[in-house]
């Protein structure tokens, strides 16, 4: 239990039930949802495109998504909502024109938004309600205007430049010259009305006709190759979910093209030390955490891709033989100056919200545009703004990540599901574009190793090894970030917090939910 004489904030406690996002709005939406006779996905997707309105630098309907949902009597489900590359996206076109890598902020970076095909496919499938019914609050936020956030206000502000360098981008967003400050208020007309087209005719009312006709033309207009076609075949695809067993808990992720499977062999490396005799934020812990990262991304470098147009070694990357292996590279005392080849060893900014319903329905869910405002290009007109997931793909024919038509490219949003006994007893989610994986590993490992509530756990600080840097919030004390030094890591100060993250526990004895909500974002749990 914390020290409740210091600043931080209890765990929300309920027994009916609760929703966790990112911003009090989504959560106090998702819970009207609820008490409206809707359930977890009806509530999840009410909140995630209200997220997209009042969070603009984390989502929108111009990004994606993916989500896994656990009925209260169902197997779980997967399901991948993200976008693709153009048809017309091959190597050849990019080297041929001398492009090397792929710009955050062209328009080769945005791959198809797959997100609002995602939310009518579970809508269709799961929900009460209709997709319509549920866009209502991000219509009239859209609409009439909406309060800006303190944390949102910041990253607004840092967007400055990006925002400044399109024209629609500078007049949605930097209205009278400048970011809002937090208190403002802030409209967004044109995607009201897209919106509205969306909740009438549904997502054929996004990917289809006269909203589809102009996001193309704005973005043939930029140089991109999209066409009306890849909008109109966008669809969102049910996957097999994939997991692995840490300290008798089943940790379940959605396959790849996510980096789940990172996530899990970051757990699968770490679940040979006996962590719970470590000091929680000391330097042995960080350090074990910090090298596991970098063998598990030296992998997402090499491996990660769209399985479905590259073959990417799942079964062997999660068995315990090769965590074995590779939690041999690491020592105690000193840093790994140079990683092991792959497979020597036998390759920005996101909303996560977590929704449970008084039938104990649990859905995880992640929505993104990657970067912070994404692509930073706003079509005027639908006032859609894009994301940049494109400029994860790799312009070279013999990489497994290369881009290719209609193929998706790695992706770092994970949501991310606790079970134990055939139930689901948390669904959890950690923010921060690369950092995710590690997020997961971290939250879980503090309450499941460590003893930290629900809560706790994300307040925790955190570091992330990436890049050949070791980035440290402020939370972690000098002497600590001294000790990492010394055992080789190259040691910098976080210049924004790392991450944020959503998580709801449920106890199946007494009934009672309990959630905790980031403070590195704006949101809470709440619960009736």
């Amino acid at each position: 239990m914390r020290d409740i004489q210091l600043p931080g904030r209890s765990p929300a406690h309920s027994r009916r039930a609760m929703a966790a996002t990112s911003h009090p709005l989504a959560t106090l939406a998702a819970l009207d949802m609820l008490r409206n006779g809707g359930n977890a996905v009806d509530a999840a997707i009410t909140a995630a495109a209200l997220l997209g309105v009042v969070e603009p630098h984390s989502t929108s309907i111009g990004g994606d998504c993916f989500a896994l949902y656990a009925p209260q009597n169902g197997k779980v489900v997967a399901i991948n909502g993200s976008g693709k590359a153009p048809e017309s996206a091959t190597v050849d076109w990019f080297q041929g024109r001398g492009i090397t890598s792929i710009d955050y902020q062209s328009p080769h970076s945005v791959v198809v938004p797959g997100c609002v095909a995602a939310w009518q496919q579970l809508s269709d499938d799961y929900g009460n309600k209709s997709l319509g019914e549920c866009l209502q609050p991000a219509i009239a936020s859209a609409r009439d205007g909406y309060v800006v956030h303190s944390v949102i206000a910041d990253e607004w502000a840092r967007n400055f430049d990006k925002l400044s360098a399109d024209n629609n981008s500078r007049e949605i967003f930097l209205p009278s010259g400048a970011a809002p400050s937090a208190g403002n208020v802030h409209a967004q007309p044109a995607l009201a009305r897209t919106l509205q087209m969306i909740g009438e005719k549904g997502a054929d009312g996004f990917y289809r006709g006269k909203i589809a006709e102009q996001m193309v033309e704005f973005l043939s207009g930029k140089g991109g190759l999209h066409s009306i076609q890849d909008f109109s075949e966008t669809k969102p695809d049910y996957v097999t979910p994939i997991s692995t067993n840490y300290r008798g808990y089943e940790v379940m992720e959605c396959p790849p093209n996510g980096q789940g499977i990172i996530a899990l062999e970051i757990l699968n490396i770490l679940s040979g030390y006996d962590l719970k005799k470590l000091e929680p934020l000391g330097i042995d812990r960080l350090h074990l955490e910090s090298e596991a990262t970098r063998l598990a991304f030296r992998d997402r470098a090499a491996f990660l891709a769209d399985p479905t147009q590259t073959h990417v070694p799942v079964e062997k990357l999660l068995s315990m033989d090769y965590a074995d292996k590779l939690r041999a590279n690491i020592s105690i005392e000193k840093a790994m100056p140079k990683l092991p080849a792959p497979g020597e060893a036998p390759h920005a900014d996101t909303v996560y919200l977590t929704v449970v319903d008084e039938e104990r329905n649990a859905i995880s869910f992640i929505n993104s545009i990657f970067n912070s405002f994404g692509s930073g290009l706003v079509d005027g007109e639908t006032g859609v703004l894009f994301n940049n997931r494109g400029a994860s793909f790799v312009i070279d024919p013999a990489h497994p990540n290369k881009i290719s038509p209609r193929k998706r490219p790695m992706h770092t949003i994970i949501p991310g599901l606790l079970r134990k006994d055939g139930r689901t007893v948390m669904p959890f989610g950690v923010m921060g574009g690369h950092y995710q994986p590690v997020g997961h590993a971290h939250f879980l490992t503090n309450f499941l190793d460590f003893d930290l509530d629900v809560q706790e756990a994300l307040d925790a600080p955190r570091v992330f090894a990436f890049n050949n840097e070791l980035s440290i919030e402020r939370g972690i004390k000098n002497n600590v970030a001294d000790g990492l030094r010394k055992l080789g890591h190259n040691v910098r100060a976080a210049e924004t917090p790392i991450g944020g993250g959503q998580a709801i526990w449920i106890d199946w004895e007494s009934g009672v939910l309990s959630g905790g909500s980031d403070p590195r974002k704006d949101g809470c749990a709440l619960g009736y």
